[in-house]
């Protein structure tokens, strides 16, 4: 086999005249090559129908070639060296080149850092659980899914509320431990800031919601933990459950209304979310929950939590003292009491 070139060529001199054994000569090949070429018709392929092939381009002389070390070794100690900063300092050493030459060499040439390691870790059974909100919108509104996932057994809780406030989270909590049967000991948040400061005018600030969130916290016996400040060095352990939650439930599903979604929640949490094969455990959740996780969980408290502020009407405005009471009294010159006392003496 061989190119458009030598093909050219050999029809070239064969029409001329040259003989076969000239031809082998010229080309540096062996006679019974040029008589097997033409044998089995390779000079009679379309020559005009094929697509041409050009070999690399060879490299072009720049004014950059000179400073190219100079940019290498800058790059090599200070990988986040800007273009510019680089063009300063080579026409300081002499560079008359242009910054688009140089851009592109920079790109070329910046080390790449090797990918951030993200090991993914796992905790004990009972210490830990995932705690997230998510939105939808239906046809008839807005509402917020509460997620809580055991971290061990990738047990998945969910239900769906109209608010996303700090009383949908206490009471959703409840509901969770109530359901799992007993309570982690850690809970990890990754939306804990801007739920628990949530609806300040009705609670008086960040600070009551504050307060009021680790007070619950102690009646429950667990301990909150903020999911900061990367996602997956924190919660790299547990898989995405509103991602899951969005694609597998919500996805591609007719809703009639809060009864319907709740009911088709409860199902598919019992049917698919905790009976299926998980993919990092190899278990079903429930079965690795009933195993293992269940027993390790922190026993219920005796009674539920009393809420000092959730429970109490709302205050639309700062309290502030109420105006002392102003007690008239009568003036009367010093005369009329000396008269009052001269006559009852």
């Amino acid at each position: 086999m061989f190119g458009r070139e030598t093909r050219m060529l050999l029809r070239h001199y064969l029409e001329q005249g040259t003989s076969k054994s000239a031809l082998a000569r010229r080309l540096g090949v062996h006679r019974d090559t040029i008589y097997r070429w033409i044998r089995d018709g390779e000079l009679d392929r379309d020559i005009d129908g094929e697509a041409v092939r050009y070999g690399p381009r060879r490299p072009v002389a720049t004014k950059l070639d000179a400073y190219r070390p100079i940019v290498e070794a800058r790059l090599a100690a200070y990988p986040r060296l800007s273009a510019v900063r680089l063009l300063e300092e080579i026409r300081a050493a002499g560079y008359t080149g242009g910054y688009s030459q140089l851009k592109a060499a920079v790109r070329q040439l910046r080390p790449v850092p090797p990918p951030e390691a993200v090991v993914r870790f796992e905790t004990s059974a009972g210490h830990q659980a995932q705690v997230d909100f998510a939105e939808f919108q239906f046809p008839w509104g807005k509402r917020y899914a509460l997620l809580v996932v055991l971290g061990y057994s990738r047990l998945l809780w969910c239900r769906f509320g109209p608010r996303q406030d700090m009383r949908t989270l206490l009471t959703g909590l409840e509901d969770a431990f109530l359901a799992f049967g007993g309570v982690p000991r850690e809970l990890l948040f990754d939306q804990m800031k801007a739920v628990i400061t949530r609806d300040l005018r009705l609670h008086g600030g960040a600070l009551v919601h504050n307060l009021e969130f680790l007070r619950f916290a102690h009646h429950w016996g667990f301990a909150p933990r903020a999911c900061r400040p990367y996602r997956a060095q924190t919660k790299g352990k547990v898989e995405r459950p509103v991602r899951y939650l969005r694609e597998h439930l919500v996805y591609g599903r007719t809703f009639l209304n809060d009864a319907d979604l709740g009911q088709q929640c409860a199902d598919w949490l019992g049917r698919v979310a905790n009976a299926r094969c998980h993919a990092t455990t190899q278990e079903r959740p429930r079965e690795r929950f009933d195993r293992d996780e269940r027993a390790a969980l922190q026993p219920l408290p005796s009674r539920r939590y009393t809420s000092l502020v959730l429970d109490t009407p709302a205050v639309t405005r700062p309290l502030t003292r109420p105006p002392l009471s102003v007690i008239t009294v009568e003036k009367r010159p010093l005369s009329a009491y000396a008269r009052l006392a001269g006559g009852a003496a």
